[in-house]
């Protein structure tokens, strides 16, 4: 699977980066995916992340 932040909509809350540290960082004011594709063991975490997501500026494509 492959994490996409869209940095346009993302407003840097970080909530991302909390619940899936192993596939989101921050860069700067905005968060973004830094592995492609998700390791396995980080799916679920990623997944929950995205929903987490304030303005759903996460996709998850399978």
């Amino acid at each position: 699977m492959k994490a996409t932040v869209d940095k346009d909509s993302c407003i840097g809350c970080g909530v991302c980066v909390q619940i899936c540290d192993a596939v989101f960082e921050m860069d700067g004011d905005v968060a973004r995916a830094k592995v492609e594709p998700v390791p396995a063991e980080a799916e679920a975490a990623c997944r929950e992340a995205a929903e987490a997501c304030p303005v759903e500026a996460i996709s998850i494509a399978e």
